[in-house]
Protein backbone atom coordinates (compact mmCIF):
# COMPACT_ATOMS: atom_id res chain seq x y z
CA UNK A 1 0.00 0.00 0.00
CA UNK A 2 2.57 2.24 0.90
CA UNK A 3 4.50 1.71 -2.53
CA UNK A 4 1.15 2.44 -4.41
CA UNK A 5 0.81 5.84 -2.51
CA UNK A 6 4.13 6.54 -3.21
CA UNK A 7 3.63 5.97 -7.14
CA UNK A 8 0.33 7.84 -7.48
CA UNK A 9 2.35 10.70 -5.74
CA UNK A 10 4.93 10.60 -8.40
CA UNK A 11 1.72 9.96 -11.14
CA UNK A 12 1.25 13.09 -13.55
CA UNK A 13 -1.96 13.50 -12.17
CA UNK A 14 -0.68 14.51 -8.37
CA UNK A 15 2.88 15.73 -9.40
CA UNK A 16 2.21 19.32 -8.51
CA UNK A 17 1.27 18.25 -5.36
CA UNK A 18 4.46 18.56 -2.17
CA UNK A 19 4.07 14.82 -0.04
CA UNK A 20 2.62 16.82 2.07
CA UNK A 21 -0.02 18.27 0.19
CA UNK A 22 -0.74 14.82 -1.16
CA UNK A 23 -0.97 13.19 2.19
CA UNK A 24 -3.89 15.68 2.61
CA UNK A 25 -5.81 15.19 -0.16
CA UNK A 26 -5.96 11.67 0.42
CA UNK A 27 -7.50 12.13 3.66
CA UNK A 28 -10.35 13.06 1.54
CA UNK A 29 -10.22 10.61 -0.80
CA UNK A 30 -10.70 8.13 2.77
CA UNK A 31 -13.76 10.34 4.45
CA UNK A 32 -15.47 10.60 1.01
CA UNK A 33 -16.16 6.91 1.00
CA UNK A 34 -18.27 7.33 4.48
CA UNK A 35 -19.81 10.41 3.20
CA UNK A 36 -21.23 8.77 0.01
CA UNK A 37 -22.44 5.66 1.62
CA UNK A 38 -24.35 8.09 4.16
CA UNK A 39 -26.02 9.79 1.08
CA UNK A 40 -26.89 6.85 -0.49
CA UNK A 41 -27.24 3.53 0.65
CA UNK A 42 -27.49 4.03 4.75
CA UNK A 43 -30.98 5.71 4.43
CA UNK A 44 -31.95 3.05 2.65
CA UNK A 45 -30.72 0.25 5.38
CA UNK A 46 -32.24 2.49 7.96
CA UNK A 47 -35.75 2.63 5.79
CA UNK A 48 -35.42 -1.33 5.29
CA UNK A 49 -35.29 -1.92 8.92
CA UNK A 50 -37.66 0.87 9.98
CA UNK A 51 -40.35 0.77 7.77
CA UNK A 52 -43.58 -1.65 7.93
CA UNK A 53 -46.84 -2.79 9.93
CA UNK A 54 -44.68 -5.33 12.40
CA UNK A 55 -44.72 -3.99 16.05
CA UNK A 56 -41.73 -1.82 16.52
CA UNK A 57 -42.07 -0.20 12.55
CA UNK A 58 -42.73 2.79 11.77
CA UNK A 59 -44.18 4.77 8.43
CA UNK A 60 -41.98 6.21 5.86
CA UNK A 61 -42.68 9.87 7.01
CA UNK A 62 -41.70 9.42 10.44
CA UNK A 63 -38.63 7.49 9.09
CA UNK A 64 -37.88 9.97 7.02
CA UNK A 65 -38.40 12.42 9.97
CA UNK A 66 -36.47 10.65 12.74
CA UNK A 67 -33.32 10.25 10.04
CA UNK A 68 -33.04 13.71 9.77
CA UNK A 69 -33.40 14.36 13.90
CA UNK A 70 -30.88 11.96 14.55
CA UNK A 71 -28.51 14.10 11.60
CA UNK A 72 -29.68 17.23 13.78
CA UNK A 73 -28.63 15.35 16.56
CA UNK A 74 -25.15 14.92 15.28
CA UNK A 75 -24.21 18.56 14.07
CA UNK A 76 -25.15 19.73 17.92
CA UNK A 77 -22.63 17.66 19.22
CA UNK A 78 -20.17 18.15 16.76
CA UNK A 79 -20.93 22.23 17.18
CA UNK A 80 -20.72 21.77 20.91
CA UNK A 81 -17.15 19.80 21.18
CA UNK A 82 -15.74 21.36 17.91
CA UNK A 83 -14.10 24.44 19.33
CA UNK A 84 -12.96 22.54 22.76
CA UNK A 85 -11.32 19.94 20.96
CA UNK A 86 -9.85 22.27 18.12
CA UNK A 87 -8.65 24.61 20.80
CA UNK A 88 -6.49 21.78 22.71
CA UNK A 89 -5.32 20.59 19.30
CA UNK A 90 -3.81 23.46 18.27
CA UNK A 91 -1.18 23.00 21.37
CA UNK A 92 2.37 21.15 20.34
CA UNK A 93 1.99 17.68 18.90
CA UNK A 94 -1.37 17.49 19.88
CA UNK A 95 -3.05 17.36 16.45
CA UNK A 96 -2.15 14.79 15.08
CA UNK A 97 -3.49 12.63 18.12
CA UNK A 98 -6.63 14.18 18.28
CA UNK A 99 -7.50 13.36 14.40
CA UNK A 100 -6.03 9.73 14.35
CA UNK A 101 -8.64 9.22 17.38
CA UNK A 102 -11.54 10.73 15.60
CA UNK A 103 -10.42 8.69 13.05
CA UNK A 104 -10.11 5.12 14.80
CA UNK A 105 -13.69 5.73 16.51
CA UNK A 106 -15.10 6.65 13.43
CA UNK A 107 -13.66 3.81 11.50
CA UNK A 108 -14.79 1.22 14.41
CA UNK A 109 -18.56 2.17 14.54
CA UNK A 110 -18.72 1.84 10.48
CA UNK A 111 -17.77 -1.37 10.74
CA UNK A 112 -19.85 -2.17 13.75
CA UNK A 113 -23.12 -0.34 12.17
CA UNK A 114 -23.15 -3.24 9.32
CA UNK A 115 -23.68 -5.83 12.39
CA UNK A 116 -27.16 -3.41 13.45
CA UNK A 117 -30.17 -5.72 13.51
CA UNK A 118 -32.77 -3.25 14.37
CA UNK A 119 -33.50 0.38 13.02
CA UNK A 120 -33.16 1.93 16.96
CA UNK A 121 -29.44 0.40 17.08
CA UNK A 122 -28.70 1.42 13.69
CA UNK A 123 -29.40 4.94 13.67
CA UNK A 124 -27.54 5.29 17.18
CA UNK A 125 -24.54 3.64 16.29
CA UNK A 126 -24.91 5.44 13.04
CA UNK A 127 -25.28 8.90 14.88
CA UNK A 128 -21.50 8.09 16.94
CA UNK A 129 -19.72 7.17 13.98
CA UNK A 130 -21.37 10.25 12.05
CA UNK A 131 -19.85 12.11 15.29
CA UNK A 132 -16.46 10.83 15.27
CA UNK A 133 -16.32 11.66 11.54
CA UNK A 134 -17.30 14.95 11.55
CA UNK A 135 -14.90 15.80 14.53
CA UNK A 136 -12.25 14.44 12.27
CA UNK A 137 -12.91 16.71 9.74
CA UNK A 138 -12.53 19.42 12.23
CA UNK A 139 -8.90 19.05 12.82
CA UNK A 140 -8.19 17.67 9.02
CA UNK A 141 -9.44 21.37 7.89
CA UNK A 142 -7.24 23.01 10.30
CA UNK A 143 -4.48 21.16 9.16
CA UNK A 144 -4.49 22.90 5.52
CA UNK A 145 -2.53 25.94 7.26
CA UNK A 146 0.52 23.26 7.94
CA UNK A 147 0.53 21.61 4.82
CA UNK A 148 0.72 24.44 2.12
CA UNK A 149 1.09 27.95 1.42
CA UNK A 150 -1.76 30.75 1.23
CA UNK A 151 -1.55 31.28 -2.53
CA UNK A 152 -2.01 27.47 -2.68
CA UNK A 153 -5.18 26.63 -0.46
CA UNK A 154 -7.48 27.06 -2.97
CA UNK A 155 -6.18 24.60 -5.09
CA UNK A 156 -5.14 22.12 -2.87
CA UNK A 157 -8.44 22.22 -1.11
CA UNK A 158 -10.11 21.56 -4.53
CA UNK A 159 -8.15 18.84 -4.92
CA UNK A 160 -8.96 17.37 -1.97
CA UNK A 161 -13.15 17.55 -2.82
CA UNK A 162 -12.52 16.58 -6.52
CA UNK A 163 -10.03 13.14 -5.65
CA UNK A 164 -12.61 12.66 -2.59
CA UNK A 165 -15.34 12.78 -4.92
CA UNK A 166 -13.84 9.79 -7.46
CA UNK A 167 -12.39 7.65 -4.56
CA UNK A 168 -15.17 7.14 -2.80
CA UNK A 169 -16.83 5.64 -6.14
CA UNK A 170 -14.37 2.29 -5.53
CA UNK A 171 -15.71 1.04 -2.09
CA UNK A 172 -19.30 2.39 -2.64
CA UNK A 173 -19.02 0.13 -5.90
CA UNK A 174 -18.11 -2.84 -4.06
CA UNK A 175 -20.70 -1.88 -1.23
CA UNK A 176 -23.43 -1.43 -4.05
CA UNK A 177 -22.50 -4.46 -5.90
CA UNK A 178 -23.16 -6.57 -1.94
CA UNK A 179 -26.77 -4.65 -1.72
CA UNK A 180 -27.70 -5.77 -5.08
CA UNK A 181 -26.57 -9.56 -3.86
CA UNK A 182 -28.14 -9.82 -1.00
CA UNK A 183 -31.42 -9.06 -2.71
CA UNK A 184 -31.63 -4.68 -2.24
CA UNK A 185 -33.35 -4.53 -6.35
CA UNK A 186 -34.80 -8.05 -6.64
CA UNK A 187 -34.93 -11.49 -4.31
CA UNK A 188 -34.23 -13.16 -7.33
CA UNK A 189 -30.67 -11.75 -7.68
CA UNK A 190 -30.44 -12.53 -3.77
CA UNK A 191 -27.23 -14.93 -3.26
CA UNK A 192 -26.93 -14.09 0.38
CA UNK A 193 -28.94 -12.52 3.44
CA UNK A 194 -29.33 -8.69 3.39
CA UNK A 195 -27.78 -8.48 6.71
CA UNK A 196 -24.79 -10.26 5.12
CA UNK A 197 -25.08 -7.23 2.01
CA UNK A 198 -25.20 -4.63 5.29
CA UNK A 199 -22.19 -5.88 6.94
CA UNK A 200 -19.94 -5.97 3.45
CA UNK A 201 -20.91 -2.14 2.77
CA UNK A 202 -20.00 -0.94 5.94
CA UNK A 203 -16.66 -3.01 6.27
CA UNK A 204 -15.31 -2.08 3.00
CA UNK A 205 -16.22 1.50 3.37
CA UNK A 206 -14.79 1.76 7.15
CA UNK A 207 -11.65 -0.21 5.98
CA UNK A 208 -11.06 2.01 3.07
CA UNK A 209 -11.44 4.65 4.98
CA UNK A 210 -8.57 3.56 6.98
CA UNK A 211 -6.32 2.41 4.65
CA UNK A 212 -6.29 5.77 2.83
CA UNK A 213 -5.91 8.15 6.15
CA UNK A 214 -2.39 6.32 6.97
CA UNK A 215 -0.15 8.70 4.84
CA UNK A 216 -1.71 11.67 6.18
CA UNK A 217 -1.72 10.19 10.32
CA UNK A 218 2.01 9.32 9.31
CA UNK A 219 3.74 12.60 7.60
CA UNK A 220 1.62 15.34 8.80
CA UNK A 221 3.95 17.84 10.92
CA UNK A 222 2.19 20.37 12.84
CA UNK A 223 4.34 24.10 12.16
CA UNK A 224 1.10 26.19 13.80
CA UNK A 225 0.78 25.77 17.13
CA UNK A 226 -0.18 27.35 20.49
CA UNK A 227 2.70 26.90 23.76
CA UNK A 228 1.17 24.76 26.22
CA UNK A 229 0.15 26.23 30.19
CA UNK A 230 -0.69 25.45 33.17
CA UNK A 231 -4.34 25.10 33.99
CA UNK A 232 -4.72 24.46 30.16
CA UNK A 233 -8.14 23.17 30.47
CA UNK A 234 -9.39 26.74 32.10
CA UNK A 235 -7.41 28.93 29.67
CA UNK A 236 -9.02 26.68 26.57
CA UNK A 237 -12.35 27.71 28.12
CA UNK A 238 -10.81 31.39 28.44
CA UNK A 239 -9.32 31.62 24.95
CA UNK A 240 -12.63 30.39 22.97
CA UNK A 241 -14.51 32.95 24.95
CA UNK A 242 -11.81 35.83 24.21
CA UNK A 243 -11.65 34.15 20.70
CA UNK A 244 -15.84 34.56 20.30
CA UNK A 245 -15.36 38.15 21.60
CA UNK A 246 -12.81 39.32 19.54
CA UNK A 247 -14.86 37.97 16.53
CA UNK A 248 -18.25 39.65 17.24
CA UNK A 249 -16.85 42.55 18.41
CA UNK A 250 -13.79 43.53 16.60
CA UNK A 251 -13.08 40.67 13.44
CA UNK A 252 -15.75 41.67 10.88
CA UNK A 253 -14.45 39.84 8.21
CA UNK A 254 -14.91 36.67 9.89
CA UNK A 255 -18.09 37.29 11.14
CA UNK A 256 -20.00 38.31 8.37
CA UNK A 257 -18.38 35.54 6.37
CA UNK A 258 -19.21 32.76 9.20
CA UNK A 259 -23.01 34.02 9.30
CA UNK A 260 -22.84 33.79 5.70
CA UNK A 261 -21.21 30.58 5.54
CA UNK A 262 -23.70 29.25 8.42
CA UNK A 263 -26.45 30.32 5.97
CA UNK A 264 -25.13 28.87 2.74
CA UNK A 265 -23.60 25.75 3.71
CA UNK A 266 -27.30 24.76 5.17
CA UNK A 267 -28.65 24.19 1.81
CA UNK A 268 -25.41 21.96 0.62
CA UNK A 269 -25.89 19.89 3.61
CA UNK A 270 -29.68 19.13 3.91
CA UNK A 271 -29.17 18.07 0.25
CA UNK A 272 -26.49 15.92 0.48
CA UNK A 273 -27.99 14.07 3.46
CA UNK A 274 -31.46 13.57 1.94
CA UNK A 275 -30.44 13.06 -1.53
CA UNK A 276 -31.73 9.50 -1.31
CA UNK A 277 -34.55 10.16 1.17
CA UNK A 278 -36.11 12.82 -2.10
CA UNK A 279 -35.90 10.08 -4.39
CA UNK A 280 -37.54 7.64 -2.47
CA UNK A 281 -40.34 10.44 -1.66
CA UNK A 282 -41.08 10.79 -4.75
CA UNK A 283 -41.42 6.93 -5.34
CA UNK A 284 -38.54 6.59 -7.65
CA UNK A 285 -36.93 3.50 -8.71
CA UNK A 286 -33.55 2.71 -6.39
CA UNK A 287 -31.43 1.82 -9.18
CA UNK A 288 -32.25 5.05 -11.12
CA UNK A 289 -31.15 7.02 -7.93
CA UNK A 290 -27.72 5.31 -7.15
CA UNK A 291 -26.56 5.78 -10.72
CA UNK A 292 -27.03 9.23 -10.68
CA UNK A 293 -25.64 9.77 -7.55
CA UNK A 294 -22.60 8.21 -8.64
CA UNK A 295 -23.01 9.73 -11.93
CA UNK A 296 -23.36 12.98 -9.52
CA UNK A 297 -19.61 12.00 -8.03
CA UNK A 298 -18.05 12.55 -11.69
CA UNK A 299 -19.61 15.78 -12.47
CA UNK A 300 -18.30 16.86 -8.83
CA UNK A 301 -14.96 15.62 -9.26
CA UNK A 302 -14.99 17.85 -12.58
CA UNK A 303 -16.45 20.61 -11.21
CA UNK A 304 -13.66 20.63 -8.25
CA UNK A 305 -11.28 20.56 -10.62
CA UNK A 306 -12.86 23.54 -12.99
CA UNK A 307 -13.01 25.35 -9.94
CA UNK A 308 -9.40 24.35 -8.77
CA UNK A 309 -8.32 25.95 -12.02
CA UNK A 310 -10.11 29.44 -11.64
CA UNK A 311 -8.64 29.85 -8.62
CA UNK A 312 -5.57 30.43 -10.13
CA UNK A 313 -6.92 33.13 -11.84
CA UNK A 314 -9.81 34.80 -9.54
CA UNK A 315 -10.16 35.59 -6.35
CA UNK A 316 -12.12 33.38 -3.99
CA UNK A 317 -14.72 35.14 -3.21
CA UNK A 318 -16.35 35.55 -6.70
CA UNK A 319 -16.32 31.99 -7.08
CA UNK A 320 -17.91 31.17 -3.79
CA UNK A 321 -20.56 33.47 -4.98
CA UNK A 322 -21.19 31.54 -8.12
CA UNK A 323 -21.41 28.37 -6.45
CA UNK A 324 -24.27 29.91 -4.29
CA UNK A 325 -25.94 31.40 -7.21
CA UNK A 326 -26.14 27.55 -8.63
CA UNK A 327 -27.24 26.35 -6.01
CA UNK A 328 -29.79 29.07 -5.21
CA UNK A 329 -31.63 27.38 -8.91
CA UNK A 330 -30.81 24.22 -7.98
CA UNK A 331 -33.28 24.71 -4.68
CA UNK A 332 -35.98 26.21 -6.72
CA UNK A 333 -35.83 23.67 -9.50
CA UNK A 334 -36.78 21.10 -6.83
CA UNK A 335 -40.11 22.67 -6.94
CA UNK A 336 -40.67 20.68 -10.62
CA UNK A 337 -39.19 17.35 -9.64
CA UNK A 338 -41.32 14.38 -10.57
CA UNK A 339 -39.52 12.05 -12.75
CA UNK A 340 -36.08 10.05 -12.44
CA UNK A 341 -35.06 12.89 -15.21
CA UNK A 342 -36.14 15.64 -13.03
CA UNK A 343 -34.36 13.61 -10.17
CA UNK A 344 -31.14 13.17 -12.58
CA UNK A 345 -30.78 17.08 -13.62
CA UNK A 346 -31.05 17.94 -10.15
CA UNK A 347 -28.16 16.09 -8.96
CA UNK A 348 -26.22 17.03 -11.93
CA UNK A 349 -26.85 20.51 -10.96
CA UNK A 350 -25.74 19.96 -7.30
CA UNK A 351 -22.41 18.02 -8.62
CA UNK A 352 -21.28 21.34 -10.73
CA UNK A 353 -20.97 23.03 -7.75
CA UNK A 354 -21.21 20.26 -4.23
CA UNK A 355 -17.45 19.94 -4.34
CA UNK A 356 -16.05 23.62 -5.29
CA UNK A 357 -18.55 25.64 -2.45
CA UNK A 358 -17.04 23.34 0.26
CA UNK A 359 -13.35 23.67 -0.90
CA UNK A 360 -13.55 27.20 -1.59
CA UNK A 361 -14.69 28.07 1.93
CA UNK A 362 -12.78 26.17 3.85
CA UNK A 363 -9.53 27.80 1.97
CA UNK A 364 -10.82 30.96 2.44
CA UNK A 365 -11.67 30.78 5.98
CA UNK A 366 -7.96 29.42 6.66
CA UNK A 367 -6.65 32.61 4.89
CA UNK A 368 -8.82 34.96 7.16
CA UNK A 369 -7.75 33.76 10.67
CA UNK A 370 -4.33 32.94 12.25
CA UNK A 371 -2.48 29.99 11.37
CA UNK A 372 -1.73 29.45 14.97
CA UNK A 373 -4.86 28.88 16.25
CA UNK A 374 -6.22 27.21 13.14
CA UNK A 375 -7.90 24.42 14.94
CA UNK A 376 -9.83 26.27 17.52
CA UNK A 377 -11.18 28.47 14.97
CA UNK A 378 -12.03 25.84 12.75
CA UNK A 379 -13.77 24.46 15.87
CA UNK A 380 -15.93 27.68 15.86
CA UNK A 381 -16.31 27.30 11.78
CA UNK A 382 -18.15 23.76 12.65
CA UNK A 383 -20.61 25.85 15.00
CA UNK A 384 -21.60 27.64 12.24
CA UNK A 385 -21.30 24.72 9.80
CA UNK A 386 -22.88 22.04 11.73
CA UNK A 387 -25.42 24.67 13.23
CA UNK A 388 -26.75 25.25 9.22
CA UNK A 389 -27.14 21.43 8.75
CA UNK A 390 -29.31 21.38 12.45
CA UNK A 391 -31.75 23.68 10.90
CA UNK A 392 -31.71 22.40 6.89
CA UNK A 393 -32.65 18.68 8.34
CA UNK A 394 -35.56 20.39 11.22
CA UNK A 395 -36.50 22.52 8.02
CA UNK A 396 -36.91 19.04 6.41
CA UNK A 397 -38.61 17.16 9.53
CA UNK A 398 -40.71 19.51 10.29
CA UNK A 399 -42.41 19.86 6.48
CA UNK A 400 -42.60 16.02 6.12
CA UNK A 401 -44.30 15.82 9.65
CA UNK A 402 -46.71 18.90 8.66
CA UNK A 403 -48.09 16.63 6.14
CA UNK A 404 -45.83 18.60 2.92
CA UNK A 405 -44.13 17.33 0.01
CA UNK A 406 -39.95 17.37 0.00
CA UNK A 407 -40.40 19.76 -3.00
CA UNK A 408 -41.27 22.44 -0.76
CA UNK A 409 -38.96 21.25 1.87
CA UNK A 410 -35.71 21.57 -0.86
CA UNK A 411 -37.14 24.81 -2.17
CA UNK A 412 -37.60 26.76 0.81
CA UNK A 413 -33.85 26.47 1.29
CA UNK A 414 -33.40 28.93 -1.41
CA UNK A 415 -33.52 31.62 1.48
CA UNK A 416 -30.90 30.66 3.17
CA UNK A 417 -28.83 30.85 0.13
CA UNK A 418 -30.11 34.19 -0.65
CA UNK A 419 -29.41 35.75 2.77
CA UNK A 420 -25.79 33.73 2.43
CA UNK A 421 -24.86 36.05 -1.01
CA UNK A 422 -25.67 39.00 0.90
CA UNK A 423 -23.28 38.33 4.19
CA UNK A 424 -20.56 37.12 1.96
CA UNK A 425 -20.71 40.52 0.01
CA UNK A 426 -20.36 42.32 3.57
CA UNK A 427 -17.26 39.94 4.16
CA UNK A 428 -15.51 40.63 1.48
CA UNK A 429 -16.39 44.10 1.88
CA UNK A 430 -14.85 44.52 5.13
CA UNK A 431 -11.84 42.43 4.47
CA UNK A 432 -11.11 44.62 1.82
CA UNK A 433 -11.14 47.79 3.94
CA UNK A 434 -9.40 46.15 6.56
CA UNK A 435 -6.16 45.37 4.10
CA UNK A 436 -6.72 49.13 2.52
CA UNK A 437 -6.45 49.85 6.72
CA UNK A 438 -3.15 47.82 6.83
Amino acid sequence: MKGLFKRLNESKVFKNLSPEEFSWVLYDVGNSAFTMLACSLIPIWFKDLAIGDAPGRISSDNATAYYSIAISIVTIVVALIGPVCGAFADHKDKKKVFFSTSVALGVIGCIINGFANSWVLFIVLFVLTRIAYSASLTFYDSMLNDVTSEDRMDEVSSYGYAWGYIGSCIPFIIAMVAYVLSGGLSESLMLFPPLVGKIIGFAVTGIWWYLVSMPLIKNYKQINYVDSEKGEIKKVFAKIASTLKKIFTHDKTVLFFLIAFFLYIDGVGTIIDNCINIGTDLGLPTVGQVVFLLATQVVAFLGSLVFAKLSKKYATAPLILVCIVGYFCVCLYALTLKTLLDFGILAFGVGCFQGSIQSLSRSYFSKIIPAENSGEYFGIYDIFSKGASFLGSAVIAWVKLAGGTINIAVASLAVFFALGFIFLLLAEKQRKQTSKGD
